[in-house]
């Protein structure tokens, strides 16, 4: 994953950008800067869960979708869902119909208010794990590390579900707590300058 791809500016992206045309504006506008808004980590962890098993294609192609039928996956919202809602959206083809994913993430809503009691903020809870820079290994080289592994650990221990170390891995490359750019991508200096103007939540 390590190699780049002309984008349809002429300029070179992460590869995995070429396998469709949708990938290219998701990666340019939204992939790997920091985010510390609450309800977008949310969804984005949300969204991870629901690609275990299937392709991030599938799920963006669907994410508004999924946006609409979570309520734009504001966790208040969620958290009061009940028994009709769950079968409201097994049987909704707009989504990944899996009941297990749809009754983790209602789940995972009510573990967020929790969290924010607990903590203040997701964001507090998920850039407390933000890993040193020096310790990074080369962009795209894993699909886990010690401190995925720790959230996911730590999560599971707090009561959520489908969030296991390859899930929370994907969730720091896309939420900017690692810059994940390979060398040479036009975003990767971007993704640098947005981390270091970055005001980390307490």
């Amino acid at each position: 994953m390590s190699k780049t791809v002309l984008g349809p500016d002429g300029q070179p992206r992460c590869g995995w950008c070429g396998s469709i045309d949708d990938f290219f504006p998701y990666h340019d506008d939204e992939w790997g800067y920091p985010v510390a808004d609450d309800q977008r980590l949310f969804e984005k962890l949300c969204l991870e869960s629901f690609q275990s098993g299937l392709s991030w294609r599938t799920i963006l192609d669907k994410r508004e979708n999924f946006r609409k039928a979570f309520d734009q996956f504001d966790f208040h919202k969620m958290a009061t869902y009940t028994d009709q809602d769950v079968e409201r959206l097994v049987t909704d083809a707009g989504i990944v119909r899996h009941r297990g994913k749809i009754e983790a993430v209602i789940n995972n809503a009510k573990r967020a208010l929790e969290m924010v009691e607990r903590e203040g903020s997701l964001a507090a809870f998920f850039w407390a794990y933000e890993p040193d820079e020096k310790d990074q290994p080369a962009p795209q080289s894993v699909s886990t590390n010690d401190v995925s592994a720790a959230i996911s650990k730590e999560l599971k221990k707090r009561g959520w579900k489908f969030v296991g170390p390859t899930t929370v891995y994907s969730f720091m490359q896309a939420m900017g707590l690692i810059n994940d750019h390979v060398e040479g991508c036009i975003s990767r200096q971007k993704s640098d300058d947005l981390r270091k103007q970055f005001v980390r939540p307490v």
